[in-house]
C-alpha cells in the first residue's frame, strides 16, 4: 500500500512537471476548450517580406505579419472560390488569421498600397492545411473576434460558466446575461464610422453597444469556455447590413442573434450570409 501511496504522487507530480513545461496556451486549451494563438517558430517566408508562422494550421490559425512600412498592407486568402482580405499593420508584428474555410489548399497573398486605392502584390504563401476539427477557427480570437485570456469580458464568462458542465449550459448562461445585461446602442447605430471593428471590451465595460459589437462579444464569451462560435456578417430582410452568431452545439449549428433578442430587430428577419469569421 506504500508503494502504490508513493508511486501515486510520483505520477501527479509528473503530471505537474509537465503542466509547468507546456505553454501556457496549450494549458488554457487543455483546461477550457479554448485555444489561444501563439507563434511558435513554424515559418514560411516570401520574397516580399510576408511571413507566416503556420505552427498551429491544426488548430485553425496562422499568425500573419509583413515587413515594417508606413504603406498600408493587405493579405489575401484564398481558398477555391472564397476570397477574403484582411488588413496588416505595418509594424512588423504577427496579427491572428483564422483557417475557418476548413482543411484544404490556401493563397495567402501579401499587398501594398501604391497609391491612392492601388494595391500592388509583394508575395505569396501556398499552403496545404488539414486541421484537426473543422471547428477549430471558431475557438480562438481574431481581428474581428479580438480578445486575450486577460479581458474582462472572458473572467466574466469563466465566472458566469463556472459549475456548467454541457456546451448548451454554457450558452444558456451566455445569452442570459446578453439579453438582461446589455442594451442595444441606437446613438452609435447612427454615428459609427463606416469600416469600423467590433469593440469588445468598450461594450462589455459600457454594457452596450451594436450589432457587430453584440455579435462579437458573444463569440469571444462562447469560444473562450470552449463553444464554437462563428461571427457571421451579411444582411437581414435583403438590405440591412448585420452580424450575428452561428453557435454549434453537439454538431448543431443555431443561429443566435443577440440583437434581435434585444428587439432592435425583427425576430423573424431573413439571413443572408457574406462571410464569416
Amino acid at each position: 500500500m506504500r508503494a502504490m501511496g508513493r508511486m501515486k504522487r510520483a505520477v501527479l507530480l509528473c503530471m505537474a512537471f509537465v503542466l509547468l513545461l507546456s505553454p501556457i496556451a496549450d494549458c488554457l486549451a487543455l483546461l477550457g476548450g479554448a485555444i489561444w494563438p501563439e507563434a511558435s517558430g513554424d515559418t514560411r517566408r516570401s520574397n516580399g517580406g510576408l511571413v507566416l508562422d503556420v505552427s498551429h494550421m491544426e488548430d485553425g490559425y496562422i499568425m500573419a505579419k509583413g515587413p515594417k512600412t508606413s504603406k498600408k498592407l493587405k493579405l489575401r486568402i484564398k481558398k477555391g472560390d472564397t476570397t477574403l482580405n484582411y488588413d496588416l499593420n505595418g509594424k512588423g508584428e504577427y496579427e491572428v488569421i483564422p483557417l475557418q474555410l476548413g482543411s484544404g489548399k490556401y493563397a495567402c497573398t501579401l499587398y501594398k498600397n501604391v497609391s491612392g486605392k492601388r494595391y500592388a502584390e509583394e508575395g505569396r504563401v501556398n499552403l496545404n492545411v488539414k486541421l484537426s476539427d473543422e471547428h477549430n477557427a471558431f475557438l480562438c480570437p481574431n481581428q474581428y473576434v479580438n480578445y486575450t485570456p486577460d479581458s474582462a469580458a472572458v473572467s466574466y464568462a469563466t465566472e458566469l460558466c463556472q459549475g456548467k458542465e454541457t456546451p448548451r449550459e454554457k450558452f444558456e448562461a451566455i445569452s442570459h446575461f446578453l439579453r438582461t445585461g446589455i442594451v442595444y446602442d441606437y446613438v452609435k447605430m447612427v454615428t459609427v464610422q463606416v469600416g469600423a471593428m467590433p469593440d469588445i471590451e468598450g461594450t462589455f465595460s459600457k454594457r452596450m453597444g451594436i450589432c457587430q459589437d453584440l455579435a462579437a462579444l458573444a463569440a469571444c464569451m462562447l469560444r473562450s469556455q470552449g463553444v464554437p462560435a462563428k461571427f457571421m456578417i451579411g444582411t437581414v430582410n435583403e438590405t440591412n447590413y448585420h452580424a450575428w452568431v452561428v453557435v454549434i452545439i453537439d454538431g448543431e449549428e443555431i443561429l443566435y442573434d443577440p440583437t434581435a433578442e434585444l428587439n432592435a430587430i425583427p425576430a423573424d428577419s431573413e439571413y443572408v450570409i457574406e462571410r464569416f469569421y
